[in-house]
């Protein structure tokens, strides 16, 4: 696994567009202080041609136009890393122009985003063999004042801690408007993790293996497609094992329950440490007598590794940074939830 190196002083931040762009509010003006707190913090900034487009269909702009900047921005010496605008709906239509191959030949970098943003951050694991990161996207840094979260996210891209512990609290509905694009997480919430089996609460539970997941909506597209190299993946790390991080957007039980179904028929699973689930954005909505734990349980409990539900994964935020494809310990007991990296 390629590790890139560590954000440090003076470098520069890049930022893409691969789905979503922050042409409209409240992303425009979040991302704009976003860009002014990441200068403050001592970075330069660097923004692809995409960033403020709003013509696409799903995505910012054609999905040849939204391939060509990632590729570009990826091989350019002008950035160290980059993180991405936003999410969206159909970056998967990039693939096709996007030269793997080519990328395989340049100096990793890291690549930060979530939700639609799986189809790079898994890929870059799976495909190109590179560590990336499953945390937020460029606008969220424009909050005032930052959560605890994103100055986690900064500290594991500069290389200062690789420890991170869950949080208090989290948010259930947002409060950030067109009118009001700089709010912070609205923590309403307490902590309240699920277990799988429930002894495993109290009696607390540690995972070591390689990290590997994203945004379900997005895997089940991927499966069995020509850009599914888990099989390969799960060969090439099999004394490792993985530890399986999964989270739904759009997804109601019923399709969390059958895209797990698919990924699990697809042998996606097989050789798995224990499976970490992040609150579902259709938080607590049961249908047809099941609930959104029901829905994976039912479908993951054969293979007899700890399940743990509800962390901080994911849409309802805030979110730990997960490093996809990264060597990690995973610990929790209660509401204590901590991820410490390995990086080899």
């Amino acid at each position: 696994m390629r590790y890139p190196h560590y954000l440090k002083e003076k470098n520069t931040i890049g930022f893409v567009s691969p789905s979503f762009s922050c042409a409209i509010e409240p992303y425009f003006s979040a991302f704009k202080n976003a860009q002014t707190k990441f200068i403050e913090k001592g970075y330069n900034i660097y923004l692809g041609y995409n960033c403020y487009v709003n013509k696409g269909i799903g995505i910012c702009n054609t999905p040849q136009e939204c391939a060509r900047e990632l590729q570009e921005m990826y091989e350019s010496d002008k950035n160290d890393i980059l993180i991405s605008c936003g999410g969206g709906e159909l970056m998967c239509e990039i693939l096709p122009y996007i030269d793997f191959e080519k990328l395989k030949k340049s100096s990793p970098k890291w690549f930060m985003g979530y939700s639609d943003n799986t189809n790079f951050t898994f890929l870059s694991a799976t495909i190109l063999d590179t560590a990336a990161i499953y945390g937020p996207c460029a606008a969220t840094f424009g909050m005032i004042p930052w959560h605890k979260s994103l100055e986690d996210c900064m500290n594991l891209l500069s290389g200062k801690t690789k420890k991170i512990q869950g949080y208090d609290g989290w948010e259930l509905e947002s409060l950030k408007t067109p009118e009001n694009p700089l709010e912070p997480y609205n923590i309403t919430e307490k902590e309240n993790y699920v277990y799988y089996p429930a002894t495993l609460k109290e009696e607390g539970v540690t995972i070591k293996g390689r990290l590997l997941g994203g945004c379900m909506d997005c895997l089940s597209m991927l499966a069995g497609t020509r850009f599914d190299k888990v099989k390969e993946f799960k060969e090439k790390y099999k004394e490792d094992g993985i530890i399986w991080f999964l989270e739904a957007c759009d997804l109601n039980v019923m399709s969390i329950r059958r895209v797990l179904w698919q990924l699990r028929e697809n042998g996606w699973f097989e050789n798995t440490k224990g499976f970490l689930i992040g609150r579902p954005m259709h938080f607590n909505e049961p249908d047809f007598g099941i609930d959104q734990y029901q829905a994976v349980t039912d479908v993951l409990k054969e293979f007899n590794v700890p399940i743990i539900m509800d962390l901080d994964i994911g849409h309802l935020s805030p979110m730990v940074p997960l490093i996809c494809g990264g060597n990690a310990i995973v610990s929790a007991q209660n509401n204590t939830f901590s991820v410490e990296y390995l990086y080899n």
